[in-house]
């Protein structure tokens, strides 16, 4: 998986998947640049990565504005000279209260609207010309097992997520003559910040998000939130253990190298099996 020489942009790299993409690149040797609307996660991320012997820098980026995007692609280019890769990872659930509603609003809707299906827009767009004139680059789309199938619970979340391959697959035949490679990944059941506002939420309304998980709100409000997903690892995953932060990281340091040179396109579940249908 070497990438060693490369220049790398992780959007949302602050924590929990950003984060662990952002290592897994750096150690297996590309510079990179860390964004993340929390700007002091982004740069804690950015000093782990430092340590690696590799160079990092870390930006705020706020997907939804277009002013943010552009002031991040330059700053990037300014210190790098050129970007390679990009991992389309910033994403959410839902707006602020959104555990406490049984069902999402309009505002969720648009919010997750405006982050997860513009925002990766926004960002390919304002990097895709600069991977054209070298004709080279690697895209890398964070979707989500939740885009391969309806779901009542969050719909706005799994539209999107579907929006999300929809996008990759268009890109990766519009970029293939430039030499782009464009994949998507679609992890399954991470336990991280997201996962923690899904259980929240599963107590909230004593409605589990997994039709096939049924528990009384007395059941749900006596668990834990680790031990609901853990129940729920247990019940969906074919072999039975969670997935990790890491192993996107993996994937996505693999899809960015080339290794995968003749890949793109595509959109692979890290699910444990899990592959539930539309």
């Amino acid at each position: 998986m070497d990438v060693s020489g490369k220049k790398a942009v992780v959007t949302g790299g602050g924590r929990g998947i950003g984060r662990a993409i952002s290592i897994a690149l750096a150690q297996n040797g590309a510079d990179v640049a860390v964004t993340d609307i929390i700007e002091d996660n982004a740069e804690q991320v950015s000093l782990e990565i430092s340590a690696l012997g590799v160079e990092s820098m870390s930006l705020h980026l706020d997907v939804t504005s277009q002013n943010s995007v552009d002031a991040m692609v330059e700053a990037t280019l300014a210190q790098f000279g050129h970007i390679d890769i990009l991992i389309n990872n910033a994403g959410v659930i839902g707006a602020n209260g959104w555990e406490q509603r049984s069902s999402p609003n309009e505002e969720d809707w648009n919010y997750i609207y405006e982050i997860n299906v513009k925002g990766i827009v926004k960002v390919s767009e304002s990097i895709i010309p600069h991977m054209m004139t070298r004709k080279y680059g690697k895209i890398v789309n964070i979707a989500s097992i939740a885009g391969r199938r309806g779901g009542y619970r969050n719909m706005p979340y799994n539209v999107s997520k579907t929006g999300v391959i929809s996008i990759t697959q268009g890109q990766a035949l519009e970029l293939a003559q430039h030499n782009i490679n464009v994949n998507a990944i679609c992890p399954g059941l991470l336990w991280t910040p997201m996962w923690n506002r899904i259980t929240d939420r599963e107590i909230f309304t004593g409605v589990s998000m997994s039709a096939s998980v049924s528990q009384s709100t007395d059941s749900l409000t006596e668990k834990s939130n680790r031990e609901l997903f853990d129940e729920k690892v247990a019940m969906l995953i074919p072999l039975g253990r969670e997935q990790t932060p890491e192993d996107i990281g993996y994937l996505s340091c693999f899809l960015s190298s080339d290794y995968s040179r003749n890949i793109t396109g595509q959109a692979i579940n890290v699910s444990g099996g899990y592959s539930p249908g539309i």
